[in-house]
């Protein structure tokens, strides 16, 4: 995710960033340019149109679709920004779990219980960090080298990374409880934590597996197309061969916004637009280092 000052219009304005969909549509608008003097050319000179021509008609069809194409491109925008706010919701949740169950077993855990401080260390952080590699790849990688902790090592990455971390760190949990260390109350407090990280891998492998439909994003990429070859044969004879500068610019601004719900649809990968949830994993890892002290 790139980081900018939204107050600088005159950057946002003139400078062409990586996810500028100026630069991805410019063979389409120039297509269409080529297109629009085709048209113009055709019926002005070729067929020798005029405004009396029943052809003009057509731009009232024109004014009638523009606000139901208006409306379906605002609920696709806000459709997709949805998806990506509620992805940042949850990873903005997932910290303070982590920072939850942190303190909470800091509290917990006997000060000078080197080795479970030492795991829960690394354990809880790991969560994130599995997760974010989950949802960035088909597979999930574990890089580890404590040799310490024998069941961090055992980690099978064919397998679903996020839910053998917290298994692991419930089976910790309760092994505590076995031995004495914790209480039955304070295992409560735990498990809830525990739950919580669950729900939370679930709701952003339910953003990432649950896409736009298809039909509906196929529907509104047909509708702009078409609704953008046609505006050169009615308004022709209204505004001549300006037509070759107005219809590319009036692709460019329907394309652009469902462009631009495409890309922040997606949250979880590596886009500029994308959340930056490898940085929001390292913050986690650092906020757990410093909040239990092995």
């Amino acid at each position: 995710m790139i980081v900018y000052n939204p107050k600088d219009w005159l950057s946002a304005t003139f400078k062409l960033h990586k996810s500028d969909t100026f630069k991805k549509l410019l063979p389409f608008l120039i297509l269409i340019a080529i297109y629009s003097w085709a048209i113009a050319f055709l019926e002005l000179e070729y067929l020798k149109l005029n405004e009396k021509s029943w052809v003009k008609n057509i731009t009232i069809v024109h004014n009638l679709l523009g606000f139901v194409i208006s409306l379906l491109l605002v609920f696709r925008t806000n459709t997709a920004y949805d998806r990506w706010w509620e992805a940042r919701k949850q990873w903005g949740t997932l910290t303070n779990v982590s920072r939850s169950l942190s303190y909470k077993l800091d509290a917990m855990l006997e000060g000078d219980d080197k080795v479970n401080r030492s795991f829960f260390r690394k354990a809880i952080p790991l969560f994130a960090e599995t997760l974010y590699d989950f949802l960035r790849s088909d597979y999930t990688k574990f890089m580890l080298d404590e040799n310490e902790h024998p069941e961090l090592k055992a980690l099978d990455n064919k397998r679903h990374g996020p839910n053998q971390v917290s298994t692991m760190i419930f089976q910790k949990i309760n092994e505590l409880y076995k031995e004495g260390n914790i209480s039955g109350d304070q295992l409560i407090i735990l498990n809830e934590e525990i739950i919580a990280m669950t729900h939370l891998c679930g709701a952003c492998e339910r953003i990432k597996n649950t896409p736009i439909p298809l039909a509906y994003s196929a529907f509104i990429k047909k509708f702009i197309i078409f609704y953008t070859m046609t505006l050169p044969v009615g308004y022709v004879f209204s505004i001549g061969y300006f037509v070759v500068i107005a219809v590319p610019f009036i692709l460019y601004v329907l394309a652009s916004l469902e462009l631009i719900g495409e890309s922040i649809e997606e949250p979880f990968g590596i886009d500029q637009d994308d959340l930056p949830i490898d940085k929001i994993a390292a913050n986690i890892r650092k906020h757990c280092h410093e909040i239990i002290q092995a």
